[in-house]
């Protein structure tokens, strides 16, 4: 088991920035894939971006990339998400999850373990 808790949403105007965390604790995440995916009110959940790991590759929906940076800290546990040239079309809830697939998926539907979602709400 995983558990997860994300933190560092708010309400921010566009074109601003903002830093998600997600702190994993339970079964070690060394070898897994952790990633995050939102959700806006009306829309299915989306992947936005993900690093495995072991050797800290990432691999970025192309919506958000160039302004969405994932990254990890070892020592930590913890995921991060920067966020920067926020849109409105950003706002949604944010959520951290961790796959033991072990492939390069872009599926929620292979991620295991999903925290409890931070709220980003991006106003023009």
């Amino acid at each position: 088991q995983v558990q997860l808790v994300e933190s560092g949403g708010g309400s921010v105007q566009a074109g601003d920035s903002l830093r998600l965390s997600c702190v994993a604790s339970g079964r070690s995440v060394s070898t897994l894939i952790m990633g995050w995916f939102r959700q806006a009110p009306g829309k299915e959940r989306e992947f936005v971006s993900a690093i495995t790991w072991s050797s800290g590759y990432t691999y970025s929906a192309e919506s958000v990339r160039g302004r969405f940076t994932c990254s990890r800290d070892n020592a930590k546990s913890t995921l991060y998400l920067e966020m920067t040239s926020l849109k409105p079309e950003d706002t949604a809830i944010y959520y951290c999850a961790v796959t033991r697939a072990g492939v390069l998926t872009r599926s929620a539907a292979d991620f295991d373990y999903w925290g409890q979602g931070t709220q980003v709400t991006v106003s023009s």
